[in-house]
């Protein structure tokens, strides 16, 4: 099999192509052969040094794939050979071979591509566990979506859409018009405005029910200023960390210190709340995860959901990718199709 691994900390450049023998399927497992495996910021948070779950270094990432199932180990009963199917991965899916447990993996809706499958894990489970499962996001509210384009971005304007909710998106100026035919209400453009003062505004002084925040630093205080009363906002990234595609200490020191402190009163008094996401830290939750991607599938299915692909790059591309996401200026999702 091939694999893409981030064999030291540094730029996009690092990446390297490495060969290895063929994983064999054990007791409840099965192997895909891997068509598509998404790229995501953590990722490249790792390859910096800044992703303090990565696995140590050399190491290969991701989180997701998409391709066909070519071998079941004993004890598989709900796939077959020749399944269609996608698949999170606790790290490992930058490869064309995965091994998986079965329950971590589902039949690929019939309509979609590989690429669009492999752009349903991490961005749509994230999503979801924010809007519905925590959020409880319902026709008549207001979503602040923080960099509305990315892949999570476009997750949450999809499921809010559906659910008959309003969103606010912030983006750069150059994405606003496809941004509005997509179904965002507003655009903000961070690079040029307040988004908080401008939400303000934009709501008659009101604020937002909802902010997703994956930016970090001074502006987890400023979507928290953006919420109404019993507002919620969901931090799931610091982004803002790595502007860069080096690590940058400062850069990191600097978000940290400009990070907001929540106290419990003021949580109170203000009739808000906070609460932080991270969806590798939910392995003990599978089945759970497993029955929203069922969900989610099922959406896809019906035509509410449709994941959006920015691009593809083969595996001797791999630092093209990472710098297309790092750059800020992909619309969708990011993968690597080997």
């Amino acid at each position: 099999m091939r694999q893409v691994w981030i064999p030291k900390t540094g730029g996009p450049d690092v990446l390297e192509v490495r060969e290895a023998a063929d994983p064999t399927p054990g007791l409840g497992e099965v192997r895909i052969r891997v068509a598509a495996s998404g790229v995501n910021f953590a990722d490249l948070m790792a390859r910096v040094g800044l992703y303090p779950d990565a696995p140590p270094l050399p190491a290969v990432v991701g989180y997701e794939v998409a391709g066909t199932i070519d071998a079941v180990g004993a004890g598989v009963t709900r796939l077959k050979v020749g399944d269609r199917a996608l698949s999170l991965t606790r790290f490992g899916g930058y490869t064309d071979t995965l091994i998986a447990p079965e329950g971590q993996v589902q039949p690929i809706p019939d309509m979609l591509t590989f690429e669009k499958a492999a752009a349903i894990p991490v961005n749509y489970l994230t999503a979801w566990l924010m809007l519905v499962k925590l959020g409880a996001v319902a026709k008549g509210d207001t979503v602040l979506v923080h960099a509305v384009a990315g892949g999570v971005g476009q997750a949450a304007l999809q499921i809010c859409k559906h659910r008959g909710a309003t969103v606010i998106g912030t983006a750069s100026g150059s994405k606003h018009a496809r941004l509005k035919e997509l179904g965002v209400s507003e655009c903000i453009d961070y690079t040029k405005v307040d988004f908080a003062e401008e939400v303000k505004r934009i709501t008659g002084g009101r604020g937002v029910d909802i902010a997703l925040d994956a930016v970090g630093g001074a502006s987890f205080k400023k979507s928290y200023r953006a919420l109404g009363p019993m507002g919620r906002l969901y931090l799931f990234g610091v982004s803002s960390f790595a502007p860069g595609d080096r690590r940058s200490i400062f850069s990191a020191l600097s978000g940290l210190l400009s990070m907001p402190r929540f106290g419990p009163i003021g949580l109170m008094n203000d009739n808000k709340g906070v609460m932080g996401v991270n969806l590798g830290h939910l392995w003990d939750r599978a089945a759970e995860l497993s029955a929203m991607l069922v969900e989610i599938g099922e959406l896809v299915s019906q035509g509410h959901l449709d994941p959006v692909v920015d691009s593809t790059y083969p595996f001797a591309d791999a630092a093209k990718a990472h710098a297309r996401l790092h750059s800020r200026q992909s619309f969708g999702k990011v993968l690597l199709v080997p």
